[in-house]
């Protein structure tokens, strides 16, 4: 695969809390330049980006994001007002407390009034694996299948651990086949997009990507 076929599934990545206008056009910047997937940015950014950008970008959100606990109606209000700002793909964290009591047919219809509120937009569902057993990943695959749901993704990056192979293969086990597949955490390394691209995953989420690349691209990609 080559670099420019494995930026195409990239979410070019920047959550950090810190993060500055001038940050935000960097990534925007490289973004168009070596036309990864989407930028995935801060809620608060995603009306500037489209008022500065418009259409040469695709623009990506989290929602209930890092920890997962807000309540569905306050979930929802996010999705409504980032689409209305200029986003076309939310990631949104499951309720991961609801997760740990077993509570998974109410994250199933979460998941599902979350997607009803993108309509045809992506919506992917961070489980957050590091704090779930492997029944519990494998009763998230289910949810995510059952919901509708468009990815699911393993990690926000914010918790303990990241996308992990093992992970990515119990996901192939158990989703559906309209269910697509998104690493993200940790992955640090040319080795590490390769493995997790060749594993089955449609999108990465990274910082990375484009510096790790650039050695690879050529002189007028």
């Amino acid at each position: 695969m080559t670099a420019k076929e494995m930026l195409s599934k990239v979410d070019h990545t920047q959550l950090k809390a810190f993060a500055t206008w001038e940050d935000i056009v960097a990534l925007c910047e490289e973004a168009i330049t070596y036309q990864t997937a989407s930028v995935c940015v801060p809620p608060a950014y995603i009306k500037r980006i489209h008022d500065t950008y418009g259409e040469k970008i695709n623009i990506c959100t989290v929602v209930g994001f890092p920890l997962g606990y807000s309540v569905t109606e306050a979930k929802k209000a996010e999705i409504v007002q980032a689409l209305k700002d200029g986003c076309n793909e939310i990631d949104m964290v499951v309720n991961i407390s609801d997760v740990k009591n077993g509570l998974f047919d109410k994250v199933e219809e979460e998941i599902r009034q979350l997607k009803a509120a993108c309509g045809e937009h992506i919506l992917k569902v961070i489980i957050e694996t590091c704090y779930l057993t492997e029944e519990e990943k494998i009763a998230m695959c289910k949810a995510v299948t059952n919901a509708g749901a468009d990815y699911i993704k393993t990690s926000t990056g914010f918790g303990t651990d990241g996308a992990t192979k093992e992970d990515i293969e119990l996901f192939k086990k158990h989703i559906g086949t309209n269910v697509k597949m998104k690493a993200a955490g940790g992955v640090s390394t040319l080795e590490d997009l390769e493995m997790f691209i060749a594993l089955g995953c449609d999108r990465i989420g990274t910082s990375r990507a484009v510096g790790l690349l650039k050695g690879e691209l050529t002189e007028g990609y």
